[in-house]
């Protein structure tokens, strides 16, 4: 208890979440420590060392079988035509000569057997590279490189109107694909922002369609080119449209935002979670491993939480459903903006809690609390799709960047997460961790929790679990008081039918001792009952005449 005592919590400077090359921005662990600006640097310069190495291998495997095949040849050659051929012919130009017919089919070999040992030209990492076989530019093709090109110059020149045609009646592949309600909301929403831009916005759309269409074409890039490629499209459109709007940043921001959820709307069944990457296997490993640490608690981890205070229970329910609701979005932005609500909602937690504003020690406990208790959705291919595809400068700087920082960091404790971390032993970590104890609850010497242990104790220990004992004892007590109403309801009807029986044994007495006799009335005449008859005047006698 005095080693808890002493412990301070969970600490991070904020100078750990910058970039390791002090470049001021934001890094991620995902990048090693790096901003999105100094990873593609250090990327970039990797991969043209690759490409280099790779050129080197090539070309001394080209070596090699040169002259395996010219000794092979000369091996073959008859005695008397192989000192002629030797005097005759150049010491590098003909035998090279003499092999290039056949040499393709050598390298051809060679390259099968080396295939798991070497990385060939072929499989270099430009996005050219990994496209289709090559062929001849159509006039289409030809066309759409002219438009790239001149994307964006200062006339903001559309094409004449028989292109516009042609290139209308062609149809799409992917646009012309099936889409969700979603999709197509967004696509409606893409088009009338562009609307707003005029022609800018046609060839903003031209553009996008493109590179949508060149996409299709590269499924089988691994994750990392497919997020070279989309970034590098990010970079020359937000260069072009910086151009064009004369360095009106929020101008290109608020394009580049547009931009961003139109395309990864139509790339998001692809690019997420592909199938040339290990996000899966990191999903299911970080699901378990949370599952596996579900008796971890606020005081464990210092968390300057009150849940008994409905304000802070509402704003940590808030918070765990931000972060589970981010799985359900397409748009890097929008999965982004999932994390800062759901941020600001453990901010106003910790503040109403300590009646004072949370400082970012209180931040990075709380955040690992709260993803500890949600569990997200496939949390590592979210975070990685957000690494990938995102647009660069929302990670490197603000409140978005800041954010997704921290969660990243976050999960990287959570893997990490030992007893040292918790100021737990060795054996209680384990015993923890494979089910065999809870440091919830007090438990009993037959190892069954005590039900009778005093509410402040289970308050200390777990408040939530301190106000489901509380709603138990109430239900127990609605139980007894139950049970009373309902004795007393049957009392009641055993009353009323004993009631009813004696009132039908008094009537049917009565009815015996006074029987009920009928007699009939007395004949009379019709005015007998008239007092004033003798006032009346005598009838009137009918007389006779004679006729």
């Amino acid at each position: 208890m005095s080693q808890r005592t002493e412990r301070r919590g969970i600490h991070v400077d904020q100078s750990e979440l910058l970039c390791t090359k002090g470049c001021g921005y934001y890094g991620n662990v995902a990048w090693q420590g790096l901003c999105s600006k100094c990873w593609r640097e250090e990327y970039q310069r990797a991969r043209q060392k690759q490409i280099q190495e790779d050129w080197a291998l090539a070309e001394k495997l080209q070596r090699e079988e040169e002259a395996a095949y010219a000794s092979i040849q000369g091996a073959q050659a008859p005695p008397s035509q192989a000192p002629s051929q030797s005097q005759a012919l150049p010491p590098q130009a003909q035998p090279s000569q003499a092999s290039l017919g056949p040499f393709s089919k050598f390298e051809e070999k060679k390259t099968n057997e080396k295939t798991r040992k070497v990385t060939t030209v072929k499989k270099f990492f430009s996005p050219s590279s990994r496209t289709a076989p090559k062929k001849a530019p159509s006039e289409r093709e030809e066309k759409s490189h002219r438009d790239w090109r001149g994307i964006f110059t200062p006339s903001w020149e559309m094409g004449s109107p028989t292109e516009e045609t042609q290139e209308g009646k062609t149809p799409s592949p992917s646009i012309s694909r099936q889409a969700s309600m979603e999709t197509d909301r967004v696509s409606k929403d893409f088009m009338d922002f562009l609307k707003n831009l005029q022609k800018p916005g046609r060839e903003i759309h031209k553009q996008c369609r493109a590179f949508i269409e060149s996409m299709a074409n590269k499924k089988d890039l691994g994750a990392d080119e497919l997020s070279e490629c989309v970034q590098d499209f990010y970079q020359n459109m937000s260069d072009r449209l910086m151009t064009h709007f004369k360095g009106n940043s929020e101008r290109v921001e608020r394009v580049m935002d547009q931009v961003e959820k139109y395309i990864m709307t139509r790339l998001y069944k692809t690019v997420f979670c592909p199938e040339t990457s290990d996000d899966e296997k990191k999903d299911l490993a970080t699901q378990h491993r949370i599952r596996a640490l579900h008796w971890v608690d606020i005081q464990m981890l210092f968390v300057s939480f009150d849940e008994e205070q409905p304000e802070v229970s509402d704003n940590v329910v808030k918070a765990i459903t931000d972060i589970i609701e981010m799985d359900s979005k397409r748009v890097p932005r929008d999965k982004l903006a999932c994390i800062t609500r759901c941020s600001k909602h453990i901010f106003t937690a910790i503040k109403i809690t300590k009646n004072e504003p949370a400082s970012a020690d209180d931040f990075l406990p709380a955040l690992i609390y709260i993803v500890l208790k949600a569990n997200p959705p496939r949390l590592q291919s979210n975070i990685q799709y957000i690494t990938r595809f995102c647009n660069p400068s929302r990670l490197m700087t603000g409140e978005d960047g800041y954010y997704f920082t921290n969660l990243c960091c976050a999960v990287a404790f959570i893997e990490k997460l030992d007893a040292q971390s918790l100021n737990l032993s060795t054996e209680e970590f384990e015993r923890y961790m494979s089910g065999q104890a809870s440091p919830r609850r007090p438990e009993s010497e037959d190892g069954w929790p005590q039900t009778g242990a005093p509410a402040a104790d289970r308050a200390a220990v777990n408040p939530v679990l301190a106000e489901l004992h509380q709603n138990l004892e109430l239900l127990s007590g609605l139980d007894r008081r139950q049970e009373n109403l309902m004795e007393a309801a049957q009392s009641l009807q055993s009353d009323l039918l004993s009631w009813q029986e004696s009132v039908e044994r008094e009537v049917q007495g009565i009815l015996e001792k006074y029987p009920l006799e009928i007699r009939p009335p007395a004949p009379a005449a019709i005015d007998a009952d008239n007092m004033e008859n003798d006032r009346l005047p005598p009838p009137l006698t009918p007389q006779m005449f004679a006729g």
